[in-house]
């Protein structure tokens, strides 16, 4: 059941994001874990880009405690707690040949009880599952004017607890059948199902944000003669990569700012995905959640592209 247990503001958020938080087992922190997931990371993201963002976090009593969720009170997140009898919990290993990641506990679904009215229509909607924990009911949530964005690489992982994560093959779903924005890591797709199977499963006038982390990405559309056609974007190179760890969920969030609730630098044709890709290079060079960049990082690394 949600409970609002952090002061929430009258009105309605420019961006409303929803999903579980994750604990991921760390050695290196006093707890022996760190608090992770698109939700949180997505959050952060938004509101240190000056958005005004509201959270659908849902969390165990474990996690319900941690400090990360006080870097998103500090940021100015309006924050609701959705508690759970268990959260997602997850031991990844990374290693040259990429990250090999154990399902410690998948996690309980999350109710959609106590989402205030006002949230329902607010402009965006970030629909952020880490472990398949947003059921189908959660895409008829936002309001029909709502553009809702949906981190789909959430729902493509098979869980057991105990278990490596392994990857299941793409498929329609509700929530994707309601999103205007698709976020998904061409990792995530693997080799599964061509594009014009996949966009028949999707709005017309979806967008589909394809990220291929060092390697940039593409924007894809579907075209009025059913075709697929995409913008490129480069990447933008990072310092150093210490931690790719909600990369992704930065990116898809910015990119959702810069279109709907009109994050800073993003008023020309391809400054939207610029922004995106900013906020994923600078999100890599730190650990953990704290590295979520501040809009003053974003704009310096925006001018130190102009510049260069």
């Amino acid at each position: 059941m949600a409970q609002a247990a952090d002061p929430v503001r009258s009105g309605t958020p420019d961006v409303v994001v929803a999903g579980s938080a994750a604990r991921d087992i760390d050695a290196t922190d006093p707890r022996g874990w760190r608090l992770g997931g698109g939700v949180t990371y997505g959050a952060l993201a938004c509101a240190r880009l000056g958005i005004r963002t509201g959270v659908l976090v849902g969390v165990d009593t474990v996690a319900s405690t941690a400090w990360e969720l006080d870097l998103l009170l500090d940021a100015g997140v309006e924050l609701i707690r959705v508690e759970l009898p268990s959260g997602p919990v997850f031991h990844n290993q990374e290693r040259r040949e990429g990250r090999i990641q154990t399902s410690i506990d998948p996690g309980t679904p999350m109710p959609v009880d106590g989402i205030p009215a006002a949230w329902r229509e607010a402009p965006a909607w970030i629909l952020a599952p880490v472990a398949s924990e947003l059921p189908d009911v959660w895409a008829a949530q936002p309001a029909a004017t709502t553009q809702v964005a949906f981190a789909w690489q959430g729902i493509l992982r098979r869980l057991v607890a105990g278990e490596r994560v392994t990857p299941l093959v793409p498929g329609p779903s509700a929530l994707l059948a309601r999103a205007d924005i698709v976020g998904v890591s061409v990792n995530d797709l693997g080799s599964g199902p061509a594009w014009p199977d996949i966009m028949a499963w999707l709005r017309p006038t979806v967008e589909v944000l394809l990220t291929a982390g060092v390697h940039g990405g593409l924007l894809l559309q579907r075209g009025s003669g059913g075709g697929v056609s995409g913008r490129r974007f480069p990447p933008v190179p990072a310092r150093v990569e210490l931690d790719a760890t909600g990369a992704g969920d930065a990116t898809l969030a910015a990119l959702v700012c810069a279109r709907v609730a009109g994050a800073p630098g993003a008023g020309r044709r391809g400054r939207d995905l610029m922004l995106a890709a900013t906020v994923g290079s600078l999100i890599v060079e730190g650990p953990g959640l704290d590295a979520v960049p501040t809009l003053a990082a974003v704009r310096r690394r925006l001018d130190l592209g102009r510049a260069a």
